[in-house]
């Protein structure tokens, strides 16, 4: 490996541990979903007469206008479920 390649490799790891840079990946995705994750349950079970059981991601869109689409599995039966999408952390029952 050229010395410059092995050069600006060591500098990107350098700056992004001293958080001068920042990492990409998916904590900013996973905070966003578990925030709206609550919300959802909430609704599916005072809109959707639904007791949470599994949570499941449909959907997840990033940006600006972002929303989250849940399945949420209801504990009364097993075979019953709700669909609830979240815009930010405003949830509607969609299903």
């Amino acid at each position: 490996m050229p010395f410059h390649v092995s050069f600006r490799r060591s500098l990107g790891v350098l700056l992004l541990a001293a958080g001068l840079v920042p990492a990409a990946g998916p904590a900013p995705a996973a905070s966003n979903v578990s925030a709206a994750q609550a919300e959802a349950k909430e609704i599916a079970k005072s809109m959707g007469n639904c007791t949470p059981a599994k949570v499941e991601v449909l959907r997840y869109t990033v940006g600006r206008e972002g929303s989250t689409t849940f399945k949420i599995g209801c504990s009364e039966d097993k075979d019953a479920f709700v669909v609830v999408q979240c815009r930010s952390r405003v949830c509607a029952l969609a299903r």
